[in-house]
């Protein structure tokens, strides 16, 4: 098959999925962003257009619209000049970039990755009551961003959703035609070892074994639960004079508003003046991935949270390390986790909870070894790339909306 895969920032979502379907024989193609800074290793055609601020009521459907015309243009003119027609485009429906290839190439088969589906109330808006925003016209703006997603997943014939609980942030008319299946956890690769080394930049050498706390994510932000994080540091280190905390994530942008002035990381210092031990407390920025595979391997004890929202790759990634994860109660997390089996979970907010769990984790890194063993055993028996999701990808792209 001729296979068009759709993405703003490719190969993102799709990183297995491409290499494997060329590898099956179909030809692969990817349309992708005029700035997308990724290595682009099949051919592919780039559209430009910048996304704009979205500060108006109902502009964010605009600006998604207009993003999926752009695609869509570039399509017609690849289409024009060449006259080829993929028999299957497949494409994340976050930006708006499949809105309309239907009218490019209505004789393919149009698939559709659905990853999330806002609302105002009884997800991620509103959770957090010490950034809650109740006023009508947040309410309205976080509505009209459904108005692309839910036109794209009508439009497709088939979609994809990565968990079951990102799949039930869509309506019943649009789940019936969804199938969840995960992008796939590299278990082969990602696994435990006890010989394990991390150079924190500009600070000490850690080894597996040490007294090390890891904290990773894209943006460190509350969406992630880094506030809460960060307010449960002080009785960690005060409890724990030899344990070392290293933090992975950018300090701007991010899923949530920022704050309102420096970022979130420069804010949490500032509440918590004079009660860390800064010396222990290592902030990394993003790291390269292997060297971040290595520090999951070293940490004794991973934090995770987030807001009811979309589940981290680095969590799963973390229980195929064989990491001991702590993870909030959260719906997102506790579709992997459960309480006591294969990880533990605590109360979102619950700072002192935090506090005690990763206390326990660090003081007594054997009586938790059976999480470890169990989160392991979980994703390769669930999110394993090669046994499990690969094979589903590969059928849902060849099968599905025929």
């Amino acid at each position: 098959m001729r296979v068009l895969l759709v993405h703003r920032n490719f190969p993102g979502q799709f990183r297995h999925l491409a290499p494997a379907l060329k590898r099956a024989g179909h030809k692969v193609a990817a349309l992708t962003w005029e700035k997308n800074p990724n290595p682009q290793p099949f051919p592919h055609v780039r559209y430009a257009y910048e996304i704009g601020p979205t500060r108006d009521l109902g502009a964010s459907y605009v600006e998604h619209a207009r993003n999926g015309a752009a695609a869509a243009r570039v399509a017609k003119t690849l289409r024009d000049r060449t006259g080829e027609v993929p028999d299957v485009v497949f494409g994340i429906i976050n930006w708006g970039e499949t809105l309309f290839l239907r009218e490019v190439w209505p004789e393919a088969r149009h698939l559709g990755y659905a990853e999330f589906l806002y609302a105002a109330r009884g997800l991620d808006t509103g959770f957090d009551p010490e950034f809650r925003r109740e006023d009508f016209a947040s309410r309205v703006r976080v509505t009209g961003r459904k108005a692309h997603l839910v036109q794209a997943a009508l439009d497709a014939d088939a979609l994809m959703a990565p968990t079951e609980w990102q799949a039930s942030t869509f309506p019943p008319e649009i789940r019936a035609k969804m199938r969840v299946i995960h992008d796939g956890v590299d278990t082969a690769r990602l696994t435990p070892d006890p010989a394990a080394t991390f150079q924190v930049p500009g600070g000490p050498l850690l080894r597996a074994g040490d007294e090390v706390v890891t904290f990773v994510n894209r943006n460190l932000e509350p969406y992630r639960g880094f506030h809460t994080f960060m307010r449960a540091l002080p009785r960690v280190l005060a409890a724990r004079p030899e344990a070392q905390v290293v933090l992975v994530g950018g300090e701007t942008g991010g899923y949530g508003p920022r704050p309102a002035e420096g970022s979130w990381k420069d804010m949490m210092l500032r509440e918590l003046d004079g009660r860390l031990d800064l010396s222990r407390l290592h902030f990394t920025g993003r790291l390269p991935y292997d060297e971040l595979v290595n520090l999951l391997r070293v940490g004794r004890v991973h934090a995770y949270l987030t807001y009811p929202f979309v589940l981290s790759w680095s969590m799963l990634e973390a229980m195929s390390l064989g990491a001991c994860v702590i993870g909030s109660a959260t719906p997102p997390v506790q579709e992997a986790i459960e309480d006591g089996v294969n990880g533990r979970l605590v109360d979102f907010f619950d700072v002192d909870g935090w506090a005690e769990a990763l206390i326990a984790a660090l003081t007594d890194p054997e009586g938790h070894a059976h999480l470890r063993e169990a989160a392991r055993a979980h994703i390769v028996e669930r999110y394993d790339l090669a046994t499990v999701c690969l094979p589903r990808l590969m059928e849902f792209v060849e099968t599905a909306g025929a």
